[in-house]
């Protein structure tokens, strides 16, 4: 292959899952088709099946942009120097954060149900987070399973947004702020933080 012809190629892969992320956070992931991808990219439908078997391929490839971003924010506000316990919380809020203005890629990126998570190496764009959460949470509570309370501490925290973006713990709490509701559960898991002098 010419070397212009893969640079074409290259960007027309490319070009196919940027349109994929955009029309993923303007109407959601009801509406990634690979058909209407393509009308997007303003490809013949066909065109995404030589980058992308099947449609699974392309949601992955989308969701493992939505796994790049959140990690470059992770580390974008990650505040070195401070404690473990106050960089989980950093990492807690970013994730919500993520969750409330990024909707659509947020519901995709964990429907391993729905993704080829072997194939376009999405696990090794999704567990460097988790490990990163592990290892700092060995540091706060020394002696526990990290993983295990990790996997317990992510748990909450995605129940927690799906829940709030639903209304449902809005209505139940009769609260308009998560933050506290972010607290108890940081709390829960890794005990009460100390108290700044």
């Amino acid at each position: 292959m010419h070397e212009n012809d893969k640079e074409n190629e290259d960007g027309l892969r490319d070009r196919l899952v940027r349109v994929g992320v955009e029309l993923l956070d303007a109407e959601g992931i009801q509406a990634l088709s690979l058909r209407e991808i393509a009308r997007r990219a303003g490809v013949s439908h066909g065109a995404p099946r030589r980058y992308f078997p099947a449609h699974l391929d392309l949601l992955s490839a989308i969701a493992r942009q939505g796994f790049a971003q959140l990690a470059n924010r992770v580390a974008e506000e990650d505040p070195e120097g401070a404690s473990a316990r106050e960089r989980i919380e950093v990492l807690a809020r970013v994730y919500l954060d993520y969750a409330d203005t990024r909707r659509g890629m947020f519901e995709l990126m964990f429907r391993h149900d729905l993704l080829e998570s072997g194939r376009l190496g999405l696990r090794e764009t999704s567990l460097p987070l988790f490990a990163h959460l592990t290892a700092l949470v060995a540091r706060v509570r020394p002696g526990a399973e990290p993983a295990v309370l990790a996997g317990a501490l992510w748990a909450n925290l995605h129940g927690l947004a799906q829940l709030w973006h639903w209304g449902s713990l809005r209505l139940a709490t009769g609260g308009d702020d998560p933050g506290p509701l972010l607290t108890a559960a940081l709390d829960a898991h890794l005990g009460p933080s100390e108290p700044t002098p």
